[in-house]
Formats: C-alpha cells, sequence, structure tokens
C-alpha cells in the first residue's frame, strides 16, 4: 500500500489520473483507497493498521480535512472521519469494514478494474 497525503481536494480528485500517469511504465494501477482524515485521529490511525494487510491490493491516499484547500471536505466529513473513498466513490465511515472492503476489491477485481491495464 502506497502512503501519501493530499493537500487539496484538486489532488484527491485527479489523484487516480496521476498514478495511471505515473506508474504507466509498469502497465498496472492498483484500486486508490482514500482516507479522509486530520490529525489527530486515533480512529484514523487504527483504521491504517487494519489496513496494512491490503498494502499489496491498494494505494491509500491520506486527505487531511483540515488543510485550506479542503474546506469541501472538512464540511462534508468533519464529524465522520475516518471516511474512506475506493476510487473516488465513497465506501464507508466510522471504521474499516473488511467485508465490505473486500466485497468491493473483488469485484474490482473481477471486472479488471482492480489491475488496470494502461493503453499501450
Amino acid at each position: 500500500m502506497l502512503w501519501f497525503q493530499g493537500n487539496s481536494m484538486h489532488l484527491a480528485k485527479y489523484s487516480l489520473q496521476l498514478l495511471m500517469r505515473n506508474l504507466s511504465a509498469s502497465k498496472t494501477v492498483l484500486p486508490v483507497l482514500t482516507l479522509f482524515t486530520k490529525d489527530p485521529c486515533p480512529l484514523c490511525d487504527e483504521a491504517k493498521e487494519i489496513l496494512e494487510p491490503y498494502k499489496n491490493r491498494v494505494i491509500l491516499q491520506e486527505v487531511d480535512i483540515t488543510l485550506p484547500g479542503n474546506s469541501a471536505w472538512y464540511e462534508r466529513y468533519k464529524f465522520d472521519i475516518p471516511v474512506f473513498h475506493l476510487n473516488g466513490q465513497f465506501l464507508m465511515m466510522h471504521q474499516v469494514d473488511i467485508s465490505k472492503l473486500e466485497k468491493q476489491l473483488q469485484k474490482l477485481e473481477q471486472q479488471g478494474a482492480g489491475c488496470w491495464r494502461m493503453p499501450s
């Protein structure tokens, strides 16, 4: 699982496109699991530990909702972190639901979207 923090809503919105372009040499891209967080967030820290076994199946992107460029995310999720999006779509909040995550990852993998092929 790759870990990086986004400092703007723009980064969260377009990170998948950037990853696809940056990883084109490998021809594959893992699904992006976005964690909306803030500092401190003990529940977020716990969630990251729970997600450790998924490090080879997802790229974990952290978005700090308290940063100035993320005010829209702050207004939306200030009382609900941790919140997770999978490939830009809401997945879960408050805690990691392993069965929900696993179900969605398997669905993506079966569709071939969990490990997308880049055009040659």
